[in-house]
């Protein structure tokens, strides 16, 4: 068949199929006694070889290199399908960034920002985590459960796997702009400060086992509708009050919704949250709902 009809069967420009042949990558089966280049049924196959490698990204020269068996096809795929993959990381991380300011009332300064914070590397992340945490314990009193505390907290690292998913790049953007939130910060502080301050007294608990106590009981107490909320409250207190050797008192009760009220900051379950997204965990469960319903409760109960 002549240049003009293998074009028709593959659909290449001619042009295109004139520029593989002349550098070797389809040549022509033979040349017509007038010179036009001739091609046969493996030209086709050759051509459309070379298309589907073209389309992958591969150079020309790489192509020759395989066409001519100076290179295996199989160790060329795998490299070339590495390439691609750091390529499309970096695109998932672009997008992302540039999803995050199409949200927001973002300004040039933001898109560069944004695009820094996600294509941060592991040693990045974990300094943007490292330096939110030694912001909210500076000052703190220096005590073995405040160091226990601290570095409970510091062993979670910001583990984006090597092709993050666009959910887990974005958690990352989520969680590195809200680390940054000056309020934040300034109200974490101030909870470390009371809760390991050297006359301190942790009336609420925070072992698993006691939360997950409280979460159970309240959960069952909001979700019912119960009509005697009083009933629950009477109830927690009377185990807080047991374990921290008060008795259920009016005092007591302001002492636990000042604690509680403070302690209410659904960022500081977020983080948790978009840590768990970012590393793969399990979903972690949203609480605060819970706590505010037991304040508005506890705080019914109290005198006016």
């Amino acid at each position: 068949m002549n240049i003009g009809e293998l074009s028709r069967l593959t659909g290449l420009p001619v042009k295109t199929i004139r520029y593989y042949s002349d550098v070797g990558l389809v040549p022509e089966a033979e040349r017509s006694h007038a010179g036009y280049r001739r091609y046969d049924h493996g030209s086709i196959v050759r051509l459309e070889f070379v298309r589907t490698l073209r389309e992958l990204g591969l150079d020309l020269a790489t192509i020759r290199r395989v066409l001519e068996r100076g290179a295996d096809l199989g160790e060329v795929a795998a490299a070339h399908a590495a390439a691609l993959g750091t390529q499309i990381r970096v695109l998932r991380l672009r997008r992302a960034a540039l999803r995050a300011v199409a949200e927001r009332d973002a300004t040039p300064a933001d898109l560069e920002r944004l695009a820094r914070i996600a294509r941060a590397s592991a040693d990045e992340r974990q300094r943007i985590v490292d330096e939110f945490f030694d912001s909210i314990f500076s000052g703190i009193a220096d005590s073995p459960e405040s160091r226990e505390f601290t570095a409970g907290l510091r062993s979670v690292s910001a583990d984006l796997p090597d092709e993050p998913t666009d959910e887990q790049v974005d958690a990352w953007i989520e969680l590195a702009e809200m680390l940054r939130a000056p309020d934040l910060r300034e109200r974490l502080r101030e909870m470390g400060r009371r809760s390991f301050a050297p006359d301190a007294r942790r009336i609420v608990p925070t072992d698993p086992a006691g939360l997950q106590w409280f979460i159970g009981l309240v959960a069952d107490a909001q979700d019912r509708g119960t009509p005697s909320p009083e009933a629950t409250v009477d109830e927690v207190m009377a185990r807080w009050a047991a374990a921290s050797g008060r008795t259920d008192d009016v005092a007591l009760r302001r002492e636990v919704a000042d604690a509680i009220e403070l302690s209410i900051e659904p960022r500081a379950e977020r983080y948790w949250q978009l840590m768990a997204v970012i590393n793969g965990w399990p979903p972690v469960p949203a609480t605060m709902h819970r706590w505010a319903w037991f304040l508005d409760a506890l705080r019914a109960t109290l005198p006016a």
